[in-house]
């Protein structure tokens, strides 16, 4: 209850509520924009400051350890379970989604954890950065080795084909592993963030106390703002959830918790703190609605976007920012005090 009445959960509510009563209260794109790059900026600096106070000790490489590996193994089990009752392209695409990470949940996570004064590394924003892109790159090689499944090689591909460029129309080869990685890298998101960081650990405490009036006075109220705009989109994304199979509407709420139970097991398996835990469980049992579904619309465009950014959005993305953060949060300190 106490998670429900802070104010950036209420103006998500709020924001909901808005937009299920249609009202024409909305955010502009591009101020849109800005508070989610505000964010992750705020963020990446919040991580590089923790980083160049604390050191690659033996914690903080555990901790990022285990996100790498999370980031793995979630969608490798998504894809394996979804492909049971959706086509492979769609499978991919989800299991891609579910695989990688909600940036603003995990701010929301960040935010209710220091209301609650559970203590946590802030080198776990560097754990959200690693975990962006390996379901990315998983989606890409599922959706090219069923497109080699199709057609023999030969007959698909000619000579010196040109390599698919971002917004252009895919190709009979399918997408360039090398190009997947680049997009995936050089998202202008996750570039902001990793470059944020990197100016966190070079500047250190002195960067930290001339950047406290931007990354901690008025990070709440861009918060807020934030979660107003995302509360509209989902009352947007909601009408399309009776349309989907009650399997992916099971999928989305149960997949997420499951994820999040995995990243409890290897926590304790590991020792980790259990502020650090609650966020690995944060960003196991996200999904990505953003960077994700933007890549993929291009990788894998024989999958249904509706799909992965109707699921993400309309049911997991609430049902984490009012339930499942401080489940995870009560469920790590219990286990791991």
């Amino acid at each position: 209850m106490q998670n429900l009445l802070d104010p950036a959960i209420l103006f998500f509510l709020f924001g909901v509520l808005a937009g299920t009563l249609k009202s024409n209260l909305e955010i502009p794109q591009p101020v849109s924009r800005f508070l989610s790059l505000y964010l992750l900026m705020a963020l990446g600096l919040k991580g590089g400051f923790a980083l160049a106070h604390s050191g690659l000790t033996n914690q903080v490489m555990t901790s990022l350890g285990c996100a790498i590996l999370l980031a793995v193994v979630v969608p490798l089990l998504g894809y394996g379970v979804l492909r049971r009752f959706l086509s492979g392209f769609d499978a991919a695409a989800v299991a891609a989604t579910y695989g990688s990470v909600s940036a603003v949940t995990f701010v929301t996570a960040v935010q209710a954890l220091e209301n609650q004064h559970v203590v946590f590394g802030g080198y776990m924003s560097a754990a959200m950065a690693l975990m962006e892109s390996p379901a990315i790159i998983l989606a890409v090689m599922f959706a090219n080795a069923l497109r080699q499944q199709r057609a023999p090689l030969a007959a698909r591909c000619s000579a010196g084909a040109p390599v698919l460029a971002l917004g252009a129309q895919p190709g009979p080869c399918g997408i360039s592993p090398g190009k997947i990685l680049h997009e995936s890298f050089t998202d202008g998101a996750q570039l902001l963030l990793i470059g944020a960081m990197v100016i966190g650990i070079l500047s250190g405490d002195a960067g930290k106390a001339a950047m406290q009036p931007f990354t901690g006075d008025l990070f709440k109220g861009m918060l807020a703002f934030f979660l107003l705009d995302m509360g509209l989109l989902t009352a947007r994304s909601v009408p399309q959830i009776p349309q989907k199979s009650p399997w992916l509407i099971a999928y989305a709420v149960l997949g997420p918790l499951t994820h999040a139970g995995l990243a409890l097991c290897l926590a304790w398996l590991l020792k980790v703190p259990a502020g650090d835990a609650a966020l690995l469980m944060v960003l196991a049992g996200s999904a990505s609605y953003i960077a994700v579904p933007a890549v993929l619309r291009y990788a894998v465009p024989e999958a249904n976007p509706s799909l992965y950014f109707g699921l993400s959005l309309g049911v997991t993305f609430p049902l984490n920012i009012l339930f499942g953060i401080p489940l995870y949060t009560a469920a790590a300190r219990m286990v791991l005090g």
